[in-house]
């Protein structure tokens, strides 16, 4: 059973939180690897699993944050086996909860409807002029600019963060300790600084700005969000009509009473033009100094974040009630060696465009930790390695998989080797390539790492590459990696099964047609003729082609 008591201290947060303190908004799929900033999952690895196409078929969140967490599940993969336990109490508690599942559905739904003005605030620009609601590029990335001086940004902005407190406080508080820990983030917001702040009144003093509570009881200056300033607008009709009085009174016997309402026509005009120059002025050092202030409060951020992981939550729940068949949240254990272990599993990205898919069982611990996979080329043995990659990743994401049932220790790093001849380093060819990949993969695994390699040492003559292939194994084997290999090599099958080392699956054929099943067996059989003539070059092909030249 699941260590739920570890679940308990289990933290939710990680390292970094989605919001970004910079001036630009940060992009959904920020968090993906690169080749120096990467988690369990390198570059080369997210590319070869089709990370981008699983997040985009489990991607039911609503709000742009819930997106941007799920998508750092899929691309930085959890390890801690804890906090996985944690995430999936709380996707249990959904499912036997209707009342909180209510709730919380309404909740992320209302605040997705008003998400993008808390962003339009964080990282807008605002060019002054007429007012605009919407960016005026809206193909932009980064850039989010505005016409006006933000006041409608900042209104809706803090709207947004001050409802989503709001509605917080109302939400049923949860049993699970990984959803109590959201919604009391959400509520706690309310006692900070920087919700007081957003909330207001704001009080500016010497370039400080003060809540409620902080404000003196000498008279400060107020912010009033808007282009009109009543007190200043106030106090100018008076004084014009004070002015136009004077004219009228004493320029009345001279018969100059007209004076006044001209010295009233060129005032006017200048009324706006003050009150822009008020506006520029409140943009340059309230709105803007505000504003990063706010994009600076881990208080904000951990709120945000918050409210993504219960998207996330939601997301995850709707994808396994989206998809036909059986669907399962795998056990999850603590332990120093990685496992994987599923029953009918499917592969993520084909179960809903297949409904006919053929599953296959997973069997990966510590009586199997080197498995083999050989046959014919188009039988489905990269299909299975892609749907052991991916049922891995989504179980590291807290997700459910397609299957029936399902065990799996956390892997610290997923490598997946393939071939890649069009990405060769200058001065090297594609044996050195491919084999400084397994050099690589080789010296970064652990027991906890899950590797596969889509065969071993191309490029070399038969003999070096039995020699090389069997000594890498061999090494992987004994490092106590969970390794699994796809070759058409049944000669190395043979001299690994001579030392008892490795397991062996191969594809299942029928009437010399693929079942996509994997049975126990090394294949020392092709398909090349078969699958030469289905693409018409055959041998019958190049021979009709060079006959049809000669005519």
């Amino acid at each position: 059973m699941n260590d739920t008591s570890q679940a308990v201290t289990a933290s939710v947060w990680r390292e970094s939180f989605i919001l970004s303190s910079g001036k630009h908004q940060t992009q959904i799929r920020d968090t993906k690897p690169t080749a120096d900033n990467y988690g369990a999952l390198d570059a080369k690895t997210f590319v070869a699993v089709e990370a981008d196409a699983l997040f985009d078929e489990i991607n039911h969140a609503q709000t742009r944050v819930g997106q941007s967490v799920l998508y750092r599940s899929i691309a930085r993969p959890v390890t801690d086996a804890a906090l996985l336990q944690s995430k999936q109490e709380a996707l249990r508690e959904l499912e036997s909860n209707p009342e909180l599942l209510d709730a919380l559905e309404k909740y992320i739904k209302r605040m997705a409807f008003d998400e993008t003005s808390l962003y339009h605030l964080l990282y807008g620009e605002f060019a002054g002029g007429l007012t605009t609601d919407d960016p005026k590029d809206k193909t932009g990335k980064e850039r989010l600019e505005f016409g006006g001086y933000g006041y409608r940004q900042f209104v809706d902005g803090t709207g947004f963060a001050v409802d989503m407190v709001d509605q917080a406080e109302a939400l049923p508080t949860p049993n699970s300790d990984y959803l109590r820990t959201l919604v009391q983030a959400l509520r706690d917001f309310a006692r900070t600084r920087t919700y007081s702040l957003m909330h207001g009144p704001i009080y500016v003093s010497e370039r400080k700005f003060l809540t409620r509570e902080e404000k003196s009881r000498l008279p400060i200056p107020r912010f009033r969000p808007s282009v009109f300033k009543w007190p200043f607008i106030g106090f100018f009709l008076v004084f014009m009509a004070g002015l136009l009085f004077f004219f009228q009174s004493t320029l009345s016997e001279l018969g100059a009473s007209y004076i006044g309402y001209g010295v009233l026509i060129l005032l006017v005009p200048i009324i706006p033009i003050i009150l822009q120059a008020v506006s520029a002025s409140d943009r340059d050092s309230v709105i803007y100094p505000l504003q990063k202030l706010f994009r600076s409060s881990p208080e904000l951020a951990r709120a945000i974040e918050a409210l993504g992981m219960i998207d996330e939550l939601l997301a995850l729940r709707r994808h396994a009630h989206s998809i036909p068949g059986d669907s399962v949240l795998p056990e999850i254990y603590r332990n120093e060696r990685h496992t994987l272990v599923a029953s009918a599993a499917k592969n993520p990205l084909l179960v809903r465009t297949h409904p006919d898919y053929v599953p296959n069982d997973i069997t990966l611990d510590n009586n199997k930790r080197l498995l083999i996979v050989t046959g014919p080329n188009s039988g489905g043995k990269t299909a299975y390695c892609k749907t052991v990659a991916q049922i891995q990743l989504l179980a590291q994401a807290g997700a459910y998989i397609p299957a029936t049932q399902a065990r799996i220790v956390p892997a610290e790093h997923i490598f997946y080797q393939i071939p890649a001849p069009g990405q060769l380093e200058e001065g090297m060819g594609r044996f050195a390539h491919e084999l400084k990949q397994t050099r690589e993969i080789f010296f970064n695994s652990t027991p906890r790492s899950l590797v596969i390699l889509d065969e071993l040492a191309e490029g070399t003559t038969f003999e070096e590459k039995m020699t090389l292939s069997e000594y890498v194994l061999k090494g992987f084997h004994q490092l106590g990696a969970t390794t699994l290999l796809v070759t058409h090599n049944h000669e190395l099958c043979e001299r690994l099964q001579q030392e008892e080392i490795g397991d062996y699956l191969q594809v299942e054929f029928v009437s010399e047609k693929p079942t996509h099943r994997l049975v126990p067996g090394v294949s020392r059989i092709s398909h090349a003729d078969r699958i030469a003539s289905a693409i018409g070059f055959s041998k019958e092909d190049v021979a009709s082609h060079l006959a049809s030249l000669q005519e």
